[in-house]
């Protein structure tokens, strides 16, 4: 890899002004970053490491109070070690400990985990985020397997990579950032964006910026997640579901549902919101809103299997969401 300036500041601050420079990376769990400088993806002139900085790390909070706070750089296997997370927050438990392996979730960290960058293969052959040569499309034209079945009318075709977000974003959770001009608040879902240019991020974190916590509201309702991969072992999922449900009686009064590995950003499915909303959630009910959330897919030339995996994982996420232990019995 190239050389480059290491830095290793105690504070946010301090982190803050070393990042705001040309060429200049943060390192946390280092486990998506290491990999694109080996392969010349990422070659910084500085990288800063940041699991010195105390700050931002821990939970702390009361689930059913006031809500919980989460450093950015919390490792993930504290979150799967946490209980109140599971029980009050379960669609963020359960995307949380389907991620890598025990290895990778002791390794890597919430705010790597949002802001990792996508894993597309032609992204990461160096052709850049759109994947365009000579005037043409590279995932278009080549193997598209695990790329966007929404949005595809555009050139970004990849899949943001981060089922956390997924969660969060069901979990109407809340993303706070420092930076020169000082700290601001946005949605989890608010970090991504679609990029129209070559020179464009996927992210809306800025140069100088660090994600300093996760803010997750008081636990309402009832959530989970659920996942469709190839292997169970050290694999990320196909497509993923989160959903958050707030209930009246046995009838979804509210429901969110986030989608991940269909477009490259975390998708809502405001269809299979409004399909699950007034009803009691049934397998005909669930299965319904799998249809709906699918509407206005339009697959590349090797990924349609993506759409009956929609179908399928929302189903079930909307199952598990009230029956946690026996949903695949009635799916």
């Amino acid at each position: 890899m190239k050389a480059f300036e290491y830095a290793a500041p105690t504070t946010v601050e301090d982190a803050v002004r070393l990042l705001d420079g040309p060429n200049a990376v943060a390192l946390s769990g280092g486990v998506d970053l290491i990999g694109r400088m080996k392969d010349y993806v990422t070659s910084p002139d500085r990288v800063v490491y940041l699991k010195d900085i105390q700050d931002l790390a821990g939970i702390s909070g009361d689930p059913q109070a006031g809500g919980l706070t989460i450093g950015a750089g919390t490792r993930l296997a504290d979150i799967v070690a946490h209980a109140g997370i599971r029980a009050s927050y379960p669609a963020l438990w359960q995307a949380t400990v389907e991620v890598g392996s025990v290895q990778i979730r002791n390794m890597s960290t919430v705010g790597g985990n949002l802001l990792q960058r996508p894993r597309c293969w032609y992204y990461r052959a160096g052709f850049g985020l759109l994947a365009i040569k000579d005037g043409q499309s590279l995932v278009r034209a080549g193997d598209n397997r695990y790329h966007s079945i929404f949005l595809t009318n555009g050139d970004a075709l990849f899949v943001s990579p981060s089922s956390l977000a997924v969660a969060l974003s069901a979990l109407d959770a809340q993303a706070t950032i420092r930076g020169p001009r000082g700290e601001r608040t946005v949605k989890v879902e608010d970090l991504y964006q679609v990029p129209r240019r070559e020179t464009d991020s996927e992210l809306t974190i800025q140069p100088g910026e660090v994600l300093s916590k996760v803010i997750l509201p008081a636990a309402r309702g009832k959530s989970a997640s659920y996942e469709a991969r190839q292997k169970q072992a050290q694999d990320w999922p196909l497509v993923l579901a989160s959903v958050n449900l707030m209930m009246d009686n046995q009838t979804v009064s509210a429901a969110k549902v986030v989608l991940y590995g269909v477009a490259p950003i975390p998708w809502r499915s405001q269809a299979a919101e409004r399909a699950i909303t007034g009803k009691p959630v049934t397998v005909e009910s669930a299965a319904a809103a799998g249809e709906a959330a699918v509407e206005g897919a339009a697959p590349l030339s090797m990924n349609a299997y993506k759409v009956p995996l929609t179908r399928a994982v929302v189903k079930r996420a909307l199952l598990r969401a009230l029956n946690p232990k026996g949903y695949w019995e009635e799916a």
